[in-house]
């Protein structure tokens, strides 16, 4: 394993050569720590960014145990030793090798994938909440690799363990597919965006702000102060009406009939009053007032203005609704309610 070392082989004595082979990773464990400490963390400290110091610190300490871990390798590899003895530390070692070296791409998954990944969802406009699920499900699949690989360095064979885990596999599938429904609906949700936190959004069953996305449900507040979760995969399935996007004002639009006796133009002139008046009305786009038809009872007018938060969408409907009947009264303007004429034909009887 270690030939390439035997110009290091200077005396006919096993023992000595080893040592000397050992000093040698000594000093190569030494000189990569000068390297390190002088002349890496000093360019890394001019720099702007304290990434390249946290990297630097990340893989400082598994270089050292791998030096170390060399030098006893070589140590034992050139001891007279069984094979078994020699067999058994490679596989101790080979374990620590790679325990220490996942634990160091775990701490790296964390430090730079998810840091480009935030970049890349931020570039592209895609939800950087899913980052975190992202970058914990790298995680799972390196200690999975790690686990795999660490069997087969003890010799433990893998294909039965593998049959019983295809199996055990499918039972959790089928077991948790409602889970794993919502999980991949979670997923969609944070990738597609149709809402974020603080939105206030219309489903078929519920009505409220959005007070938390998870990879499982969504967590809505009413307006009755009532916190709803819903399952994701509902949600991914149903209609959503955000009234927060694009913009947090929303159009509102009152219906009202009047009179055919009534002032048209007066009609309009209350209606756009009440509306600028209104303090959760916006003066742009400007409130306006369309005649919609003739009704059987009424002149069906409708009042279309923007209002600023739709979380107090019923509550700005009210005010309008209540000034509306005010100032229609304070201007003799009648409100009508269906009507309907009967007319009653007398009977008349033949004569004789």
């Amino acid at each position: 394993m270690f030939d390439y070392l035997k110009f290091l082989n200077l005396t006919s004595s096993d023992l000595f050569n080893t040592l000397l082979k050992f000093t040698a990773f000594i000093f190569v464990f030494l000189l990569l720590e000068f390297i390190i400490n002088k002349i890496v963390q000093l360019f890394t400290k001019k720099t702007e960014t304290d990434l390249d110091d946290k990297l630097i610190n990340i893989i400082h300490r598994p270089l050292q145990i791998s030096l170390i871990i060399i030098g006893i390798f070589l140590f034992f590899h050139d001891l007279d030793v069984s094979k078994k003895t020699l067999l058994i530390t490679h596989k101790i070692l080979n374990s620590f090798l790679l325990i220490i070296w996942t634990t160091a791409f775990v701490r790296l998954t964390k430090l730079i994938v998810v840091k480009i990944l935030f970049k890349l969802f931020k570039i592209s406009g895609l939800r950087q909440d899913a980052v975190p699920a992202l970058a914990s499900l790298l995680k799972l699949v390196l200690i999975t690799v790690s686990i795999i690989v660490l069997l087969a360095i003890w010799g433990v064979d893998l294909a039965p363990m593998l049959t019983s885990a295809s199996i055990m596999s499918a039972v959790i599938l089928f077991a948790a597919k409602d889970t794993i429904s919502n999980f991949f609906a979670g997923f969609t949700i944070m990738v597609d965006q149709p809402y974020q936190i603080g939105d206030y959004v219309d489903l078929s069953t519920e009505r409220g702000e959005v007070v938390e996305i998870g990879l499982r449900s969504t967590r809505i507040k009413t307006r009755d102060d009532i916190m709803i979760s819903i399952p994701n995969a509902i949600i991914a399935n149903e209609k959503i009406i955000n009234e927060s996007a694009p913009e947090e004002k929303f159009r509102l639009r009152v219906a009202v009939g009047v009179s055919y006796n009534s002032d048209i133009e007066l009609v309009e002139k209350i209606l756009l009053d009440i509306a600028i008046e209104n303090k959760n009305i916006h003066s742009e786009p400007e409130p306006r007032v369309r005649f919609r038809s003739f009704g059987d009872s009424s002149l069906n007018y409708e009042l279309l203005a923007w209002a600023n938060n739709p979380e107090i969408r019923g509550l700005t409907i009210h005010e309008l609704n209540k000034e509306i009947v005010k100032r229609f009264r304070e201007n003799n303007i009648e409100i009508p309610y269906p009507q309907r004429d009967l007319h009653i034909i007398p009977n008349k009887q033949k004569k004789d």
